[in-house]
This record gives C-alpha cells, structure tokens and sequence, in this order.
C-alpha cells in the first residue's frame, strides 16, 4: 500500500538540488566520472560566472538540463474489453487507482504521471475549465474517476471528457514512465478505435492484453494489424494465466502465437508474458513479494518497464550530451576568438576582422537564397494539400452515399431517421481514419522537404565557424550534431469533434401523398444534398487542421535556421568585433581580461571532455 507520510518528488523535483549543488568554477578540478545534471551544473556555472553574452550559453544548457529532468517513457495499454487492462495498471500502480467494471468504461483515455500527491484532472472537449481533485486517499480518487471514465458514471461520454490527467507515487512513475490507459477495442465506436491508431506513434512502447477466455478474436487481429505498424514497441501479456492449469496454459499460448505470427504478422520471435493481474494487485496490496512473483507481472516490471526505461534514459543522456557538447563548443570557439584577438597587433587583426565580414556578408546572402527556397517548398505543400483534400472530399462523397444506398436497401427505403443515425454514426470513423492517413502522409513529406535545407544550413553555419577558426588560428570543432529542427511532441490524445448530425428535413405534407417511388427519390434527393454539407465541413475541419500545422511547421523551421545562423555569427563575429573595442578603449585592461577568459577556457575544456566520454 502507499505510505502518504513518504515525500515523493518527481524527476524534475529531483534534479533542482543537482544543479544547484553543481561545483563553481572555483571548486577546484572538476571530478572524473561525473554524471551528467552534475557535468551540466558545472557548465551552467561557469558561463554564469562569465556572465555578459555567455548567459544565452548558460540558458541553453538549462533547457537541456531541464529536458533530461522531464524526459519520460510513454507505456500505452492496449487490449479489448473485460481483457484486465485496468486491473494490470492497478497491479503496476500498487492499489486500486483505477475504476474497474463489469460493462466498458466509457472510451475516455487516462494519462498516469508521477507527483507526490494522489491527483486527477479531467479536460473536456469543449472550453469547459477541466475539473480536478487532490484526493486523500485511493478511494476518493477511484470514486471521482468512475464518475468520468466508466458507464455508469458517465452513460456514452454525455459529459464531453476529453481525457484524463492522473499523478500518482507509485515507483514505477518514479523510474521514468507514464503510463496511459486506452479504451478497449471491441466495446467502443470505430472513431475511438482510429483516435488509438493516431496516438500511437507518439507512445514509447504498448503493452497489449490478450487471455485464453475468449481466445483472440478477429477484432483484436484487425486491430493489432494497425497497430504493429504504429507503435515503435510491442510487447504482449498473456493475462488471467492463473485460471488456467499448465498443460491447458502451455495450449493456449502456442495458439496465441499462431494467431500472432498467421494472421496478424506478429515476428515469431515476439515477448510474451503470462500474468494474472488480478493476483498482482493482491500481491502489492497484501505486500506479498512471493505472490507478486508468481503473478508474473515482477517479470514484465523488470523486463519491459525498466529496461526500456533505462534504454530511452540513455538515449536521451545520449542526445542532451551531444547538444551540451556543442553548446560548450561554441563557447570555447568564442573566448578563444577573444583571446586571439586581444593577443594579435591590432592593425592585423583589423585586417583579418574585415576578411571575415566578408565571408559573413556572403553566408546572408546565401541565406535569402535558401528562404526563397524554402518559400517555394511551403507553396508546393500547400497545393498537395488541397489536391488532397479535393480526392478526399470526392472519396467522402461517394463512401456516404454509399452508405445511405445500402441502408435504404437494408429497410425498405422508408426509414429516414434510421438512414440518418447510420451515417452519424459512420462519419467520426471514416475521417478519424483519414486524419491519420493525411497526418502520416504530411508528416513524411515535411521531412523529405525540409531534410535539403536543413543541410545546406548546417554547410552554411560550418562555413562561417571554420572561416572564424582559419582566419584566427584557433582550434576548430565540428559540431557532433547539427540538429537544425526538433519537433518535440508530448503524446495527446488526438481527438477531433466531426460533424456527424443530419437533420431531419420535414417532408412536407405532399410527400404523403406521392407514390412511394417518388415519395424515396424525394428523400434519397433531401439526404444527398446534406451528405455535400457534411463532406464540405468534415473534409475543411481536416484541411484547416494540416494547413495549420504545416504553417507553424515551415514557420518554426525557418525561424530556427534564422537563429542557428546568428547565433553562429554572434559568437564569431561579435566576439572580434568585442576585442576590437575592448582594445581601442581599454589596452591596459586587456591582459587580465585575457588571464580571466584563459582560465574560463581551462574550466570549459573539461567539461568538454566529460560529455565526450557521456
């Protein structure tokens, strides 16, 4: 159980105390083997101390170090209904923080983060402010979820919930992963299923639920289908394993396997678990380590929580290393250039200094060109665009009418109101499913369009360092990673509120009285007209979306090249420019300028050469 009397901090709680305790540059040598928010301290603390220009170097290393604080592992999981989703995450959690449910819980997802106290907030879908709570015990917040996440609480989602923050204790949060409970396939409406498949590409790895009663069914194949082509992860867990005696368990999942490998192209090879979460959650409510063993889910904790865990943990020290790295980089090419220039006669290095405006003038002029470029890029994306959305609206047009032919087949073709809910309840499934086409589709060719710049970007900005490192005679380093554009993306629940309504046109009162031929024609006439408005607003609801998107997109790109580029040359040509004038009005001033700068460039190259070993 939990203990409330325990202080829990978060992760990014946790690294304050790092960072303010990081060495100062008057600490003396700087400790081998230091571990990075440590090696980042001493860094931010050095620049802090030089104070001036340095401080956008020191800001820079803050947001890494603040990145590597907050970076956690994304765990959805996935499974069809009565499969003991809710239960597992109860086991992984340690007490009963989810509502559990003989009907579907309302298809509401709930997003578990790490905090010290037992919270929820619900967002809706509309500008309604979220509502939340801070709970004193599990119960209170176990009651206060049912009223959102379940059925019985909330009949068909009448409340408009959009989704559902959680925080919670619990160790494994602590470790680095969030956790997210999806709503189960099988038990919802096909958009909701859609808005899964859209989610997932931003989720770290999916755990996804399968047991022997029933035995894996043609939804869950179809769904996997899509879902092992999203998900960078898949692991599976072979739940309710307690119900079953070995030989009808050993049965079971060499028929799981089958299936996985036969009908769904699951690679042969694929992690299976057997678990009872039931008997896990007994376990960590009782406190008992053997039963929570035999439960199999200490297995799956160890083996797909942590690991994984710990493996985007290194990969993220991996990455903010590198970016620290050059951070640190820039600012030793800048003291040197101070250096330099303070030491060097000043009429030469006058001379030199007006060599290097010119390659500056040149490396704008280059710069225009590529935003023409890039212009013209964004252009061309957004004729794709509305040549997609033009085939899309001819496809929704044709699909729905479709739809309104088979349903008036399926019931004489008198029905109105019924022809009328089988579109409404068509219509959120198929453009759901067409956002996530169109997204993937986008997605793919920003990246083909913007990879051309952000290279000739990287030629550019090397250019100018290399000219600076020439010209001056000071060491030069390549920057290890460029990285002209990051689109960072905290997972989301996509959503979207399509337009699905088709009002009942009265038909008049000299419909009555027409032949029954005439009398459907007439209706067949009114439902076709209203299929155009919903395609027109569906399709443009979809359209705006991407074009949006693709703007913000273009426009951040191009402002971060704009940076990169005068950043380089602040660092380069400001620093000269600063020696020159720091010459012409204080000479006499140089020498201990220089003993400062030369003992800043000692502290630095240290710290450089511990991120080269991270």
């Amino acid at each position: 159980m939990r203990e409330p009397a325990v202080r829990h901090e978060t992760a990014a709680e946790e690294a304050e105390p790092q960072r303010a305790l990081a060495p100062s540059p008057a600490s003396g040598a700087f400790v081998a083997g230091a571990d990075l928010p440590t090696v980042l301290g001493r860094a931010i603390s050095l620049l802090r101390r030089l104070g001036g220009d340095f401080s956008g170097g020191a800001q820079r290393l803050e947001e890494l170090a603040d990145r590597l604080a907050q970076g956690r592992f994304h765990l959805a999981v996935l499974g069809q209904f009565k499969r003991g989703k809710s239960t597992l995450l109860n086991a992984l959690l340690g007490e009963p923080v989810l509502p559990t449910s003989v009907v579907p819980l309302t298809a509401i997802p709930t997003f578990i983060h790490p905090g010290r106290d037992l919270r929820a907030s619900v967002l809706f879908q509309d500008d309604r402010q979220a509502e939340g709570l801070t709970a004193s015990g599990v119960e209170e917040l176990n009651a206060f979820l049912a009223r959102f996440v379940t059925e019985n609480g909330n009949p068909k989602n009448g409340l408009g919930v959009l989704q559902v923050e959680v925080t919670h204790p619990a160790d494994i949060l602590r470790k680095g992963v969030v956790l997210i409970d999806t709503p189960g396939i099988g038990s919802t409406f096909r958009h909701n299923t859609e808005a899964t498949l859209n989610f997932l590409p931003q989720c770290d790895a999916a755990l996804f639920l399968v047991s022997a009663d029933p035995p894996m069914t043609e939804v869950e194949v179809e769904f996997l289908k899509q879902v092992r082509t999203k998900v960078p992860r898949l692991f599976f867990i072979f739940n309710k394993a307690d119900y079953l005696n070995p030989s009808d368990r050993q049965a079971a999942l060499e028929f799981l396997r089958k299936v996985l490998t036969e009908q769904a192209g699951i690679a042969a090879d694929a992690a299976v678990f057997c678990v009872s979460a039931r008997q896990a959650l007994e376990a960590r409510l009782a406190g008992n380590t053997e039963l929570w063993r035999r439960s199999g889910l200490a297995n799956v904790e160890r083996h797909l929580v942590e690991f994984l865990a710990s493996e985007k943990s290194k990969a993220l020290h991996e990455a903010v290393s590198r970016k620290a790295a050059d951070v640190v980089a820039d600012v030793l090419m800048r003291l040197r250039l101070s250096i330099r220039s303070m030491q060097m006669p000043l009429e030469e290095l006058q001379q030199r200094f007006g060599i290097f405006e010119e390659k500056i003038a040149e490396a704008q002029r280059e710069r225009h060109v590529a935003n023409d470029l890039l212009t013209g890029d964004r252009k061309r994306m957004h004729e794709f665009l509305e040549e997609q959305s033009e085939a899309l609206r001819r496809k929704a047009a044709a699909y729905l009418k479709g739809v309104v032919k088979e349903a008036s087949a399926g019931n004489g073709g008198q029905d109105e109101e019924a022809i009328r809910e089988r579109l409404a309840a068509v219509i959120p499934g198929f453009f759901e499913h067409h956002m996530g086409q169109m997204t993937s589709l986008f997605g793919k060719r920003i990246g083909e369009a913007l990879l051309p710049h952000q290279r000739r970007a990287d030629a550019l900005i090397e250019s100018v360092r290399r000219a600076a490192a020439d010209l001056f005679e000071i060491p030069y380093q390549a920057p290890e990673s460029a990285g002209a554009f990051e689109m960072v993306q905290e997972p989301y629940w996509v959503t979207h509120q399509w337009t699905s309504t088709v009002s009942l046109i009265p038909p008049g009162f000299i419909d009555r009285f027409l032949p029954e031929g005439l009398r459907k024609a007439r209706m067949m006439k009114r439902l076709k007209e209203q299929i155009g408005g919903l395609v027109i607003r569906n399709v443009e609801n979809l359209r705006w979306a991407i074009y949006q998107s693709l703007d913000q997109t273009f426009t951040r790109f191009g402002s971060s090249l704009d940076e990169r580029l005068a950043a380089t040359i602040e660092a380069t040509h400001g620093a000269i420019r600063a020696a020159i004038d720091r010459r012409r009005q204080q000479s006499e001033a140089v020498s201990p300028e220089v003993s400062r700068l030369e003992t800043a460039v000692d502290g630095l190259a240290q710290v450089q050469a511990a991120l080269g070993k991270g």
